[in-house]
C-alpha cells in the first residue's frame, strides 16, 4: 500500500471523525480506496461485486470505527474486514466447500527452501508484457483463498509478514508456510508457460 497517512495524522484524524467531523472519513480511507478495490476483485472476481465489496467493507469500517484500538495499522485493519466481507459473501453465493488446513499441521513440521525465491524477481522488462502481467494476475487467481490471501497481502500489497499475520488473524508461522506453499504453486503453473514465452531465460532461482 503507498502514500499511506502517518500513524500519527490517522490517529488525530480518527479521534476528529468520531467526535463527529465524519468529512474527514473519505481522507482517512482515500490511500486505501485502490488496494481495498483490488483485494476485493481478487475474489469476486466481477466489477460490480467488487465494488459491492469494497463499499461494504468502508461502511463496515466507519460503522465500528470506535472498536479500532490502534493496535494494527488502520489499512491492515480495513483489509482485515474486506477480506471478511469478501468470503462472506462468498459463501453465501456458493455452497462449495472452502479449502482449509490443520492448524497443528500448518505450524509444525520442517519447511524446506521455496524453489522459487520470488515471483516479483521475474525480470522487469518481462513484466511489461501484458502477456506475462496476464499469466501472474491468473495464476494468483488461480490459488485457493488461504493461499490467495497471503500472496496478495505479502508480495502484491507487500505487507509485512506480522501486518498480513494481523489482517488474516492466523500466527506469522502461519503465514510463512502458506507464502511457502503457494510460491511452489505458482511456479510449477508457470515456469512451463514462461518458459515456453522465453526459452532461453532462466526464470527461477532453484535451491
Amino acid at each position: 500500500m503507498k502514500m499511506e497517512l502517518s500513524v500519527r495524522d490517522e490517529a488525530q484524524m480518527i479521534a476528529a471523525i468520531l467526535d463527529g467531523d465524519t468529512e474527514q472519513y473519505h481522507e482517512l480511507i482515500r490511500p486505501y480506496e485502490r488496494s481495498v478495490y483490488k483485494m476485493a476483485l481478487s475474489f469476486m472476481k466481477n466489477e460490480s461485486d467488487a465494488e459491492d465489496v469494497a463499499q461494504e467493507a468502508f461502511l463496515k469500517a466507519f460503522r465500528n470505527l470506535a472498536k479500532f484500538r490502534g493496535q494494527a495499522k488502520f489499512s491492515t485493519w480495513l483489509i482485515s474486514i474486506t477480506l471478511n466481507e469478501a468470503r462472506g459473501r462468498l459463501r453465501h453465493q456458493s455452497a462449495s466447500r472452502t479449502e482449509s488446513l490443520d492448524a497443528t499441521s500448518e505450524e509444525g513440521g520442517h519447511v524446506s527452501p521455496a524453489l522459487l525465491r520470488d515471483w516479483r524477481e521475474v525480470p522487469s522488462e518481462a513484466l511489461e508484457r501484458k502477456e506475462v502481467r496476464e499469466m501472474l494476475k491468473e495464476a494468483i487467481s488461480g490459488l485457493s483463498p488461504i493461499y490467495r490471501e497471503v500472496v496478495l497481502l505479502r508480495d502484491v500489497e507487500e505487507l509485512s509478514i506480522e501486518e498480513t499475520a494481523a489482517a488474516l488473524t492466523i500466527s506469522t508461522s502461519s503465514v510463512k508456510v502458506r507464502l511457502h506453499r503457494a510460491r511452489i504453486m505458482l511456479q510449477k503453473q508457470l515456469a512451463p508457460q514462461l518458459k515456453s514465452a522465453n526459452p532461453k531465460r532462466r526464470w527461477f532461482q532453484w535451491s
